[in-house]
């Protein structure tokens, strides 16, 4: 999962850039980038780590121009943590595009072997982001043969991209010369939001991946960009749009709802704070059909994003509300963490139990959603360990059972606790008295109710159901190589590290 900003501007754009990837954080920690266009050229900056880190007064001193795009990134499922895996992506010809995308391409594969041998382009890395760009490139490039280039033109070329292009894609991009290029896959899986800023030297604008990167920043939220739709906003702020899947459906990623997303975003239509409530109040109901609503003392939520949920819970079971944990913001989200080692230590680093809230009670913890079910299991015995008298664990969200591929890097099926598993399977695993998951078809209410017209979902990891069509046994098995093989690249750098760091200790020490 990742979070993307592209602005066209009548000043420079730098700090703009940098203000939105640090309210669009929460979407990835893993490494973030930059570029700005001035006139034709391109200026770009990007590395692993947090936005604060990666960008100094050096970089953003070079990072000149009036429009721009930006990225922050967590690493799809299978790709690699490198620093070349960082977004933007440039490439020079047929014109010079840089551009930075959300979400995951599930046929990758087959266009990277179509870039070799049929278009005759090199891909450099393993991101699809980078296989996303050439598409474009060779579109355009197919379009613009006997024409100059115009919004007409690029917008024929997202046409054939969609033809081409399987999964998930919410993009920006810049064109040298010509301005800013945004355009949603066909089902809107990943969101993407259009800001506008009326200056006196006329119009500016922002595309962003979640409202309140526009909010933040004096941008009045226009609209959400539609399935299929392409958006073309030229240096002079000009802006042009055009719907370039004519049978695209929305159908938005769940996950967003129930986790991802901040609670003050708005995406599609729907708040995200009022669809976690919707959720609390759907919880409760199933809470009272199978619990004593009467011999629970306290409902406690895991911060930060089941608060909504869990307030509602307590709300409608008539029960108090507690904050019984605290949560160290700087620590990482557990399930997207390398090595169950690290997952399991970072828990009890994020977060903290205060005894006096637990002893003696009988505790209904209310969490967003389950995994891989590390979280609970140490949750549950943090819960003890403070003197609970009773555990009920309560999921915001359905079990989740499957692996998401559009975007989110989520676990491989034998990781995810729920896989295989019945739901007192899972109870006996983490540990708790009691185990109550909110339904599918209330999930899907919860969001409904705010905003009928949704008619569709990305809801795979929880229903199975992949909305693209185009996923099989065989795709989730390679993927899960591809995974592993990561995974165990990555232990082995973290073990090569750790022995380095103590024979220099050890050097230290003898020198002393």
């Amino acid at each position: 999962m990742c979070g993307v900003v592209g602005t066209v501007s009548h000043s420079s754009v730098n700090q703009l850039i940098y203000d939105a990837l640090l309210l669009l954080q929460h979407r990835g920690q893993d490494a973030a980038g930059m570029a700005t266009m001035n006139g034709n050229s391109f200026t770009m900056h990007k590395a692993n780590g947090l936005v604060r880190d990666v960008f100094r007064t050096r970089n953003m001193r070079s990072l000149l121009g009036s429009a721009g795009i930006g990225q922050v990134r967590y690493p799809t499922a299978g790709s690699a943590s490198s620093e070349e895996e960082a977004q933007p992506f440039y490439v020079s010809a047929p014109y010079g595009i840089i551009l930075a995308h959300n979400g995951n391409l599930t046929n990758a594969a087959s266009l990277r072997v179509e870039m070799a041998y049929r278009d005759r382009r090199h891909i450099n890395t393993s991101s699809d982001t980078e296989v996303l760009l050439n598409v474009l490139a060779d579109e355009l490039q197919k379009e613009t043969n006997s024409v100059a280039l115009d919004e007409g033109v690029m917008f024929n070329a997202v046409t054939q991209l969609a033809k081409r292009v399987k999964g998930s894609y919410a993009v920006v991009s810049l064109i040298a010369g010509y301005g800013l290029l945004a355009f949603r896959d066909p089902f809107g899986i990943r969101p993407l939001c259009i800001g506008r800023m009326d200056t006196p030297k006329g119009p500016e604008w922002m595309i962003a991946s979640e409202s309140v990167a526009l909010d933040g920043l004096g941008f009045t939220f226009v609209r959400d960009v539609n399935p299929g739709e392409a958006i073309y906003i030229d240096l002079d702020g000009n802006f042009y749009s055009r719907q370039c899947v004519a049978d695209a459906v929305l159908a938005p990623c769940i996950f967003e709802y129930v986790y991802m997303a901040r609670p003050d975003s708005t995406i599609d239509g729907v708040t995200v704070y009022n669809v976690r409530m919707r959720m609390g109040d759907y919880l409760a109901e199933k809470i009272r059909k199978e619990t004593i609503p009467g011999e629970i003392d306290v409902v406690m939520p895991i911060p930060d994003s089941s608060r909504p949920a869990a307030m509602q819970v307590a709300k409608r079971l008539g029960v108090d509300y507690r904050e019984g944990f605290f949560k160290n913001r700087y620590i990482g989200r557990t399930f997207i963490m390398p090595g169950q080692a690290v997952r399991k230590k970072s828990v009890r680093q994020k977060l903290n139990a205060m005894r006096i809230e637990f002893k003696d009670k009988t505790v209904l913890i209310v969490d967003d959603s389950i995994v891989r079910g590390t979280t609970s299991f140490e949750i549950v015995q943090m819960a003890r360990e403070s003197g609970a008298k009773k555990v009920i664990f309560a999921s915001a969200a359905p079990p989740v059972r499957f692996p998401n591929v559009y975007g989110i890097d989520m676990p491989t099926r034998s990781e995810l606790v729920a896989y295989g598993r019945t739901d007192e399977e899972i109870n006996k695993m983490i540990g708790a008295d009691q185990l109550i998951y909110q339904s599918v078809e209330d999930m899907k209410q919860a969001v409904q109710d705010i905003n009928p017209n949704i008619q569709h979902f990305e809801a795979s990891c929880f229903d199975g159901n992949y909305i693209t069509g185009d996923i099989t046994e065989s795709y989730l098995d390679a993927l899960e190589a591809a995974r592993n093989t990561s995974e165990a690249k990555a232990d082995r750098q973290r073990d090569s590290s750790d022995f380095a760091r103590s024979q220099l200790h050890l050097h230290l020490a003898t020198e002393d």
